[in-house]
């Protein structure tokens, strides 16, 4: 006996060709449901998402027998439309773009590139951060300094030194000797070689962080009477709340 495809079970692997598939193609993606032609997904030959649809199944199916994609459904629409109509999204920016990388459809991608949200996270700010040393290693170890403070307490407050040049971080590291803190939980940013300025960095470091959630502040860190040199010269106190 025959099972449709309406008690196919969840997850089951496709079989078969997948060049004798139907033009038309029912998806899920995320848990959102489209209906599209074959022709459509695989308009760009060699990005991602042709690859998923060409030669040997590569995708499972759902209980009603959907080709399922997880990935976030709602930013698929856009995707599915500019492989339609050519037309470059102008809403979710970043979401579109994040999934125009996964899916790896190039043309989309260089043209997103040319808006102005990602243009200037892409060529300004990220290209500003590659040039900070260990940056992003450093997010995460304030995040961990954080997290391990957390205990019992209603905020985490992490010490940062961020030093913009070379004479900057010699000065610090003289500064540093006689902070009243422990030296092994001080975060060390910088120095590099960019027009960016030590603003500039904090602002990046607080939008890092807040995107993932933490609910984070900053302010001059003041050091003890009689300190060598104006603490908040180098020094800026990090304060993550966490109720």
């Amino acid at each position: 006996m025959s099972i449709s495809s309406e008690h196919r079970p969840l997850g089951k692997q496709v079989t078969g060709s997948l060049h004798t598939l139907s033009p038309i193609v029912e998806l899920n993606v995320g848990g959102e449901r489209y209906t599209t032609t074959l022709s459509t997904l695989k308009k760009h030959p060699g990005s991602r998402l042709a690859e998923m649809f060409t030669g040997q199944p590569k995708l499972r199916t759902d209980s009603e027998g959907r080709f399922f994609i997880d990935r976030p459904g709602a930013s698929f629409k856009y995707i599915l439309e500019y492989l339609r109509s050519n037309q470059v999204p102008t809403q979710c920016i970043q979401d579109v773009y994040r999934e125009a990388l996964f899916y790896d459809i190039e043309p989309l991608i260089k043209q997103l590139e040319d808006s102005p949200q990602i243009f200037g996270e892409v060529v300004a700010r990220r290209q500003f951060l590659a040039r900070v040393p260990n940056y992003s290693e450093n997010i995460e170890l304030m995040i961990r300094i954080a997290r391990a403070e957390a205990v019992a307490a209603r905020r985490s407050s992490v010490l940062v030194c961020v030093v913009r040049t070379e004479e900057d971080a010699a000065r610090c590291r003289d500064a540093l000797s006689g902070l009243d803190t422990d030296k092994t939980s001080v975060v060390k940013f910088g120095p590099w070689n960019a027009a960016p300025s030590i603003s500039d960095l904090l602002d990046c470091i607080r939008m890092d962080i807040g995107a993932r959630g933490y609910q984070i502040s900053c302010q001059p860190h003041v050091a003890e009477k009689g300190f060598r040199f104006k603490s908040h010269d180098f020094f800026y106190k990090f304060l993550f709340t966490w109720w």
